[in-house]
């Protein structure tokens, strides 16, 4: 099974608002550039990517949680992030039920990663 139908999967089998909250992000995460992919990675978890994993998005008990590889080393004006402030890599948005993504400025961050994991992969 090819990763974009074990995720079409995945959020099918999610049937409240995790599964409409993941289908939005999903959304707005591919529109913010043609060329991401989507990969399965890691026992069951959506991965969008491009020069590399860009986000990891899960839905939890009771939330949906889209963590960035490289998050704090990206830029973050609107102050999305709101969860992984203790490392020094990773960061995520903690979308619990109610709540509004900011569709704009998560196509931002996923814009940031893009141009993160390619001047990364240049470097290298």
């Amino acid at each position: 099974m090819e990763a974009t139908e074990q995720i079409d999967q995945y959020i099918d089998n999610l049937d409240d608002w995790r599964g409409k909250t993941l289908a939005s992000v999903r959304k707005a995460i591919l529109a913010a550039d043609p060329e991401i992919t989507e990969e399965w990675k890691w026992m069951g978890s959506p991965v969008w990517a491009r020069f590399g994993n860009l986000v990891v998005g899960n839905a939890h008990k009771d939330k949906v949680k889209l963590t960035f590889a490289h998050g704090a080393a990206l830029p973050d004006p609107e102050k999305i992030f709101n969860n992984g402030f203790g490392g020094k890599v990773w960061r995520s948005i903690d979308i619990f039920q109610g709540d509004n993504i900011n569709e704009c400025a998560l196509q931002d961050l996923v814009r940031a990663a893009i141009a993160y994991n390619q001047a990364k992969s240049k470097a290298g």
